[in-house]
């Protein structure tokens, strides 16, 4: 990824280009890709992550992927490894390159609120179901009102949908913005 990323945009700085890898490679993407390639499917468990729902956990899901994109690194070409993994990864690399932190809604809504003298926004979690299947959702509050709420499988998930969501409600006033600044 980091020769891919590398050569394919080389107009930017380094401190663009580490977000843009670090996006592309962390272990969401990785297990997205897991579901999307059915990995889950072809995984062999012992019986307690087959009972407690292995296939679709996250963590289990993204060290599958990395185990084959590994295994491909220690059989194949060079060349085929680098072609498999960009055709795997190259819508993934598009929306990442489009800014860094281009999906990391927490920290958009961090600076956000830092750029308008706001206080940071605070997440409050609750989480429901069994250990094996547990279920998060985060409200996101700043400037004293509920600003968005989101669900996931993480802490982590359930905090990005949240900011997210307040992020499409902050998309209205902030466009009217750039309107009014506009000459």
């Amino acid at each position: 990824m980091t020769d891919h990323i590398y050569v394919a945009y080389p107009e930017m700085a380094e401190g663009q280009l580490a977000p843009l890898r670090a996006e592309v490679v962390r272990a969401e993407t990785l297990a997205d890709l897991a579901v999307e390639l059915q990995l889950g499917k072809a995984l062999r468990l012992g019986r307690g992550e087959e009972a407690s729902g292995g296939r679709e956990k996250q963590s289990i899901l993204s060290d599958a992927m990395e185990a084959v994109i590994g295994a491909v690194y220690l059989d194949a070409p060079w060349e085929v490894l680098s072609q498999l993994v960009r055709r795997w990864l190259a819508d993934r690399i598009v929306v990442a390159s489009e800014g860094p932190g281009v999906r990391d809604f927490k920290t958009r809504l961090q600076e956000y609120c830092a750029r308008h003298g706001q206080v940071a926004p605070e997440y409050r979690l609750t989480e429901k179901g069994p250990d094996h299947a547990k279920q998060f959702l985060a409200v996101v509050h700043f400037d004293g009102v509920e600003r968005g709420r989101g669900e996931g499988r993480s802490k982590k998930q359930a905090e990005q949908a949240a900011a997210a969501s307040a992020w499409e409600t902050l998309a209205p006033e902030l466009a009217a913005a750039a309107t009014a600044a506009a000459p």
